[in-house]
């Protein structure tokens, strides 16, 4: 989903506040690209170091399973966090599944209109 915000006139957009509208917009490009990143199976994504672990999670499970296991664990565990977090986030923004699918028709209604 490539759309972009576009804003008519000063402080609405189809009703709804600027501010808001921005704020939703962005959150969903947030949550969208979680939901590939989580979809996906591949490597291709940025990198972030260093991340903070316990110490025993680490080095239980260096012993015990070796390096490539260990670093597979904590990219799960990312992976859950990651899963509850965007969750508590379209609950906060959207609230519904059909709030959502209302503001996606709005983003659609206001590209379509910038054709």
């Amino acid at each position: 989903m490539n759309i972009q915000p576009i804003l008519y006139g000063h402080n609405k957009v189809y009703g709804m506040e600027k501010e808001e509208y921005t704020k939703k917009y962005l959150n969903l490009k947030i949550l969208k690209s979680i939901q590939e990143y989580l979809k996906s199976d591949d490597n291709d994504h940025t990198v972030v170091f260093p991340i903070r672990v316990p110490d025993e999670l680490i080095y239980q499970t260096l012993k015990s399973k070796g390096a490539k296991n260990a670093d597979t664990i904590i990219h799960h565990i990312f992976k859950l966090g990651l899963s509850i977090w965007s969750e508590k986030k379209y609950n906060t923004v959207f609230g519904s599944q059909q709030s959502l699918e209302e503001f996606i028709e709005l983003v659609k209604k206001q590209n379509n209109e910038d054709k």
